[in-house]
C-alpha cells in the first residue's frame, strides 16, 4: 500500500508541449507505479491532447472549468466540473479545455499511452457547435 500526500514527492510540474495543442501544465500525482500513471492537468482555454489512445484505459475526473473529450468516429462530449469519463483500453481520443475557459481534470491512465497526430482545427472547432441535452 502507498499513500501519496497531494502529488507525488520530487515531482516538478511540467509545461507539456510535444503532444498537446496550447498550454498545458500537468502536476504529477503518481509517477508510473504497475503501469498507471495519474496526473492532475491544466488546459488553457482552447488547449488539447493529439488524439491518443492507452492500452489499459484511462480516467478523467474533472475538477473545474469546461471542456471536451471526442472519441475517434463520434462526437465530441462536453465536460463540466464533477464529470468522470472512462476511455476504454485502445479508444483514440482527445480531451481538452472549452474555447473560453480553462479545465482542470485529474487522468489516470492505465498502461502505456501511444500518441497520434494533432486534432485539426477545424474539428476542434467542431466541438464548440455541439448543443448537448444530456
Amino acid at each position: 500500500m502507498k499513500i501519496v500526500r497531494g502529488r507525488a514527492a520530487d515531482a516538478a510540474t511540467s509545461l507539456r508541449s510535444d503532444t498537446f495543442t496550447g498550454t498545458v501544465w500537468a502536476d504529477p500525482v503518481l509517477p508510473a507505479t504497475d503501469g498507471t500513471t495519474i496526473n492532475v492537468v491544466t488546459f488553457a482555454p482552447g488547449a488539447r491532447t493529439h488524439w491518443h489512445e492507452h492500452t489499459g484505459g484511462q480516467i478523467l475526473q474533472v475538477l473545474a472549468g469546461q471542456g471536451w473529450v471526442c472519441a475517434e468516429g463520434g462526437p465530441a462530449r462536453r465536460l463540466l466540473p464533477g464529470d468522470t469519463v472512462w476511455v476504454p483500453p485502445g479508444e483514440r481520443h482527445w480531451h481538452g479545455a472549452s474555447e473560453t475557459t480553462l479545465m482542470t481534470h485529474t487522468a489516470i491512465s492505465i498502461g502505456p499511452t501511444r500518441w497520434h497526430d494533432e486534432v485539426a482545427a477545424g474539428d476542434y472547432a467542431r466541438a464548440h457547435n455541439i448543443e448537448e441535452s444530456a
